[in-house]
């Protein structure tokens, strides 16, 4: 851009065309008003005139800085920032920014003065000790010692009772693979099988022999 890329000079002769056509309006004195007390006329032209100079200054200064923030606009959209990049890049400054910062490090430094003069008063050691002792009492009371023993025996019970469990369906199985009834089925299934591979068997027999004239038919000798 031809506006970003162009600086402007405070020295330049061209700067605030504005406020050079606005300086060249006269004006009268009666206009202005009175001089302030304690001052003369001359003084008085001669901070005006370095008024308005340093408007002219401000003005110029502000179209730098519209110029570079354009540019700078620019320069994110093709590096593709997003302004959420931006917001993020922000962030993680103003938090550096705190962390370094006085009053930071002082808060920081109070906050671990604090920590050591609690943990080493009186009223904390005191607590520590009282919770400690209550904490022996408990784990040594026979209420403790009775309600552990407890929960220990259920456990133990439970793990047994699933033992139990499954050594009864071990045995059921094998009752039942041992009963007549299991095994006749198995009988049943073994001699069907058998039938089926002597069945396929023959076929194949029959189909790979050479024919001939005194040839016999196939029997099947057990029908299925």
């Amino acid at each position: 851009m031809e506006s970003a890329s162009q600086d402007i000079n405070l020295n330049s002769p061209n700067k605030g065309l504005l406020a050079d056509a606005m300086t060249d309006v006269p004006v009268d004195n009666a206009a202005r008003g009175a001089a302030p007390e304690g001052l003369s006329v001359a003084e008085e032209e001669e901070l005006r005139a370095e008024l308005a100079k340093v408007e002219e200054e401000i003005g110029t200064l502000r179209q730098v800085l519209a110029a570079k923030e354009r540019h700078c606009g620019e320069l994110k959209r093709k590096l593709g920032l997003t302004p959420l990049d931006g917001l993020k890049q922000n962030l993680s400054k103003s938090w550096h920014d705190v962390q370094v910062s006085n009053a930071y490090v002082k808060t920081s430094e109070k906050l671990g003065e604090w920590n050591d003069k609690v943990t080493q008063s009186d009223l904390y050691l005191s607590a520590s000790s009282t919770l400690e002792d209550w904490n022996e009492k408990l784990t040594q009371s026979e209420a403790y010692k009775k309600t552990q023993e407890t929960l220990s025996q259920a456990g133990q019970k439970t793990s047994a009772a699933l033992s139990n469990v499954g050594s009864v369906i071990s045995r059921k199985l094998g009752d039942m693979r041992n009963s007549a009834t299991f095994k006749s089925f198995e009988d049943r299934v073994g001699t069907i099988k058998s039938r089926v591979v002597g069945s396929r068997e023959n076929s194949t027999d029959g189909l790979h022999s050479p024919s001939g004239a005194g040839d016999k038919p196939p029997q099947d000798n057990a029908p299925f």
